[in-house]
């Protein structure tokens, strides 16, 4: 049947793309999916996302509009396709045009930055190739993006690669359709791309390949180096080296908290810890965060042992990446290379919670009195970002920072919600924009207790801000009265509403926004951690929750115990477990290791505080109780770093395996279920002076939390048919306890909600924020 010369007429259609669709090579898919079909006109970024104007006939032009969306190749991710009719213009061929400022409400979606990828990993590696050792190779499949962007549409104008123009090579490829690198907005080669160079105090600058040599050398002889990465400076000194490691630990004032570790390759790691299926994709995929291991036994025992012990001192865990950028892969040596450490320490060159370092200028003042060295490159870094960390919990991720590689990835909403910005919290501080049914989380800014990390949080705020076009109507905050977070999102509002959204609320809306509840039901939010505040006025953190996004009631809690001193009692848990001795009515006998640990005149004070509650606030955090126990168990009574007192008391329950509960008290009042620790104290006491092991009481406190929260969420099913359990709060990144409640809830027919989008500590509470404050109410 032959068709009419109507059938067969050309038709032209206008198609808007909207996703992370630049900077991922988008614009030469289309330009090969349009050549494949026969189509004629034209694609260009815009602000809004990527548009193309298509002609032909009618089966391809159909073809086209439904294949742009579903056929996009990784790392693209397409979540609109909008077209309508056009004229047709008889114009032949197809083209990339110049990108269009503007276009809307400039919500194009910047895409993470990536790892190296294998065919450019191949031609680093290969002597024959004009890339051989280029620290900055890259493709439209791999590098930085994110942490370049200055401005939308992503072009090389709108990246710190501005001041990089293009060798005409470079060129040649970033024009040819058929080439890896056409429209690779980071393209560049040795002739034409940024220049590495070494500064050491009293030396003269060295800069290309003798840079990057004597930078091996300077590591291999034990030195600290600041290493400049695509997100921030790193402090780096050989892992194998414990009297480097050691030193750097004593230079950056670290305390006993654990480095994080990058090896040249997956062998390496697997001799130190146990690697399964999960985190060996983490390890070795796109996003390459910061995976914890656990450390194999025998990994004590093995060369470099010691330094290893420097690296995480009593750490059940290991904090390991492989390499993610060139550089990374060039310090640590490629095939054929001379002998240097297969095991680097990478850790933010910051001071603990203060934003990571971008700034060259800033780097050689700050980072003087840390190094001996700078490996440093003149390519800006526009937008800091740390590295991600995540751990495996029962075969799935559980992330505990989300950052690069993550970010700026928008997390859908269930719910449409106004223009908000959310301030987060003063840990682990993150803030977060949204708009409509998408959040988009800023990278990991740090603790809010300095000016620097303030100006970073604004900093974050105005980039987020000119990245996805949101210009908030209100704002979001803890409700805490000494929140920082939230007197700068109060000195942002300039008239707009500052909505405070209780802490524990927050926590447990994020763990419903992200697994796409609409709040039509509540859930029972068990949510533990070890600071916020309350609304009685107390330092809350042992709660359950029944809750939607509208609020909540508090259907259980941990009982309180006086918290002397404030952030003493956090840094000396020996202080907490004293408090909670004295509140289940157990004496202060010198045979249990909290009370000989605290010096005697420290100890009459405290015994005075908490007889007389001057200077004492109730608290019902179930982390001070971690710490408490860590304490009375022998465990741990300084605390160096943040849950250090907890997570060693994790460590030795999974050393020890699994142990018969403690079990809690649990009694009704008012309509509220207390959980009184008083019986699990005495128990564990007693064992501790039958001279159990402490392996063995962690072990079974653990045991008791779990069956704990089985028995409160059982009391809330019981009394308002509630069936969902959301897990979250800080407490809830430890492997055991997520493990142990996520089962057992099962076993009992619940659907347990665990963190899989945003951390379940303080980096994930903006986007309960935002839910509970910015929601569009109907």
């Amino acid at each position: 049947m032959t068709r009419s010369p109507e059938a067969v007429a050309p038709l032209r259609r206008r198609v808007a793309v909207q996703g992370v669709v630049q900077g991922v090579g988008f614009r030469p898919y289309v330009f090969a999916l349009a050549a494949e079909l026969g189509l004629s006109g034209h694609v260009t970024n815009t602000g809004d996302g990527v548009l193309a104007e298509i002609e032909g006939t009618p089966d391809a032009v159909d073809a086209f509009c439904r294949r742009v969306g579903t056929d996009a190749p990784e790392p693209a991710r397409v979540a609109s396709v909008r077209h309508e009719g056009i004229d047709a213009t008889g114009a032949k061929g197809f083209a990339i045009a110049p990108s269009r400022a503007g276009g809307g409400a400039g919500r194009a979606l910047i895409p993470p930055d990536t790892a190296t990828c294998a065919p450019c990993l191949a031609e680093l590696a290969d002597p024959g190739n004009r890339r051989h050792r280029h620290p900055f190779i890259t493709c439209t499949g791999c590098g930085p993006r994110f942490t370049i962007v200055t401005g939308l549409p992503y072009d090389r104008a709108a990246t710190t690669m501005a001041d990089f123009p293009m060798c005409p090579e470079c060129e040649r490829e970033y024009r040819a359709p058929a080439d890896r690198r056409f429209h690779a907005q980071p393209v560049s080669c040795h002739d034409c791309g940024p220049r590495l160079a070494l500064l050491a105090p009293g030396r003269s600058a060295l800069g290309g390949g003798e840079a990057l040599g004597r930078a091996r050398e300077l590591l291999a002889d034990g030195a600290i180096l600041a290493v400049k990465g695509i997100g921030g400076y790193h402090l780096a000194c050989d892992a194998g080296n414990a009297d480097a490691v050691a030193e750097l630990r004593r230079r950056k004032n670290r305390g006993d908290k654990p480095f994080a570790v990058m090896a040249r390759g997956l062998a390496d790691i697997e001799r130190l810890a146990d690697v399964g299926a999960a985190e060996r994709a983490l390890l070795t995929g796109p996003v390459r965060p910061v995976v914890l291991l656990r450390r194999r036994p025998g990994s004590r025992d093995t060369a470099g042992s010691a330094a290893l012990d420097a690296v995480a001192p009593r750490g059940p865990d290991l904090g390991v990446l492989l390499p993610y950028t060139p550089l990374h892969h060039l310090l640590l040596g490629l095939p054929g290379d001379p002998p240097g450490p297969r095991l680097l320490v990478m850790t933010s060159a910051n001071l603990a919670g203060e934003p990571i370092v971008t700034d060259d200028r800033e780097a050689l003042e700050r980072l003087a009195p840390l190094v001996d060295a700078w490996l440093a490159h003149d390519r800006p870094i526009h937008v800091p970002c740390d590295d991600s960390v995540v751990r495996v919990v029962d075969g799935r991720t559980l992330p505990l920072r989300r950052s690069r590689g993550y970010v700026p990835t928008p997390v859908p909403l269930p719910l449409p919600v106004h223009p908000v910005l959310a301030a987060g919290g003063d840990l682990k501080n993150a803030l977060a924009l949204a708009e409509g049914r998408h959040a988009w989380l800023s990278a990991h800014i740090g603790d809010m207790d300095d000016l620097a990390t303030l100006d970073a949080f604004d900093r974050a705020a105005g980039h987020l801000g000119a990245l996805t076009g949101v210009a908030p109507a209100v704002l979001a905050a803890d409700r805490h009265p000494g929140y920082r977070s939230a007197a700068r999102a109060a000195r942002r509002a300039d008239g707009r509403p500052v909505r405070r959204v209780q802490h524990h609320h927050a926590h447990v809306a994020a763990a419903m926004a992200e697994h796409g509840l609409d709040g039509g039901r509540p859930v029972i939010g068990v949510a533990f951690d070890g600071t916020g505040y309350g609304d009685d006025g107390a330092v809350w953190g042992g709660e359950v929750l029944l809750a939607d996004y509208d609020g909540f009631t508090r259907f259980g809690q941990l009982s309180y115990a006086p918290l002397a001193g404030g952030d003493a009692a956090v840094t000396r848990p020996y202080r907490m477990a004293l408090a909670h001795l004295r509140s289940a009515g157990i004496g202060w006998a010198d045979d249990l290791p909290p009370v000989a640990r605290c010096p005697d005149d420290e100890r009459r004070v405290l015994a005075r505080r908490l007889d007389s509650g001057l200077g004492c606030v109730p608290t019902s955090s179930m982390g001070r109780l971690f710490d408490a126990v860590s304490s009375l168990a022998g465990i741990c009574h300084l605390s160096g770093y943040e849950a250090q007192a907890a997570i060693e008391l994790e460590g030795a329950a999974h050393a020890h395996g699994p142990a018969e509960g403690y079990r809690f008290a649990l009694r009704e009042r008012e309509g509220r279920w207390l959980a009184d620790p008083a019986p699990v104290l005495a128990a564990a006491a007693a064992e501790v002076r039958a001279g159990a092991p402490a392996g063995r009481i962690a072990a079974r406190f653990h045991a008791a939390v779990v069956e704990l929260v089985r028995r409160l969420c059982a009391r809330a099913r019981e009394a308002h048919g509630l069936t969902t359990v959301a897990l979250t709060g800080g407490v809830f990144g430890n492997a055991l306890l997520l493990s142990g409640c996520a089962r057992d809830l099962t076993a009992d027919g619940f659907t347990v909600l665990r963190h899989r989008r945003v951390p379940p500590n303080d980096g994930g509470l903006a986007l309960g924020q935002l839910m509970v404050a910015g929601r569009v109410l109907t």
